[in-house]
């Protein structure tokens, strides 16, 4: 008798390998014009690099980019949830501002007896309470002593 093979079927390939895929990603790529600024970025490494370090070298530029950093680490210790929620009352703060003008367009100031009427006014008193408790904390925090971002944000004393 016929000694039995031993041949196992390979699978079907369905998934693309890593050859394939770098080569489809290649070729997209020189389809939108990538590859060709990429040349073109590496032809002129020397002369973007002059023109980089020139534009970042000035007092004005180097305090710009520290500041979006301070604004950037200022923003992420905010929870999204509560930066959403402020977000959106000042958008809506914002859309007020126009209608509430034209509706005070042609009236005469309240005078002295409608100021003392809004004194009494618990809804504008309960409307004002948020403003004012973030003019409170935006003064305290204006009255602290500066400090370099540095040791604010890292407990770190510097030498100046």
């Amino acid at each position: 008798m016929a000694e039995r093979l031993n041949y196992t079927v390979p699978p079907v390939q369905d998934e693309q390998n890593a050859q394939d895929a770098l080569s489809e990603l290649l070729e997209n790529l020189h389809q939108h014009g990538f590859i060709r600024l990429a040349n073109d970025i590496v032809k002129a490494n020397s002369e973007i690099g002059k023109i980089l370090v020139a534009g970042l070298n000035r007092p004005g530029s180097r305090n710009a980019v520290q500041n979006l950093s301070l604004m950037m680490m200022a923003v992420g210790s905010i929870p999204p949830e509560r930066f959403n929620h402020i977000l959106l009352a000042l958008r809506a703060a914002v859309m007020a501002t126009k209608p509430a003008s034209e509706l005070n367009e042609g009236q005469k100031a309240p005078g002295l007896r409608g100021i003392i009427k809004l004194l009494n006014d618990d809804e504008l008193w309960q409307s004002l309470r948020p403003l004012m408790a973030v003019l409170e904390t935006f003064v305290t925090e204006i009255r602290r002593k500066e400090q370099l971002p540095v040791t604010r944000y890292s407990g770190k004393p510097t030498r100046e």
